[in-house]
């Protein structure tokens, strides 16, 4: 379902991807509704599933988790089946932050998400042990994060 956002609907969106702590009260202030109006724009917003989740952002190196990892995948089975089994054996794996089906010379990506090398080294035997198909298995290390958001430019 699409639908057409004004203006008030892309502030209240920024807004939310700032801080989604902000009060009803302080989002319609910002907005500059009041509060019944503001509600139900975010209640539309999220019937549409263009707000899908309200969540805090943690920092990985407070969390002692500051080795990131970009795993690319190269398999010879293109299948639905084989597809289905790759999708249910990897979404488990709580150090995959994310994971994307890729056109180019790789089939998958993921960006992990652990402590250090050795934690690293766990994740990739038990990936590597838990998916057959795999044909190449392609690992890069982030050196410094230069950018990182999740707002979407509105």
């Amino acid at each position: 379902m699409t639908i057409s956002l004004d203006k008030v609907d892309r502030q209240l969106l920024d807004w939310l991807q700032r801080d989604a702590s902000l009060s009803l009260s302080e989002l319609a202030e910002h907005v500059n509704l009041t509060t019944t109006p503001c509600w139900k724009r975010l209640k539309r917003l999220e019937e549409s599933g263009i707000l899908q989740k309200r969540v805090a952002l943690l920092d990985p190196e407070a969390l002692g988790l500051s080795f990131t990892a970009f795993v690319h995948i190269k398999t010879s089975d293109h299948s639905e089946a084989w597809y289905r089994k790759f999708v249910d054996a990897v979404t488990p794996f709580p150090e995959v932050m994310e994971c994307y089906r890729m056109a180019g010379e790789y089939d998958y990506m993921m960006k992990v998400q652990v402590a250090d090398m050795g934690a690293y080294d766990r994740f990739y035997k038990k990936l590597v042990n838990s998916i057959e198909g795999l044909t190449n298995v392609t690992s890069t290390f982030a050196m410094e994060p230069l950018k990182y958001t999740t707002a979407l430019p509105l």
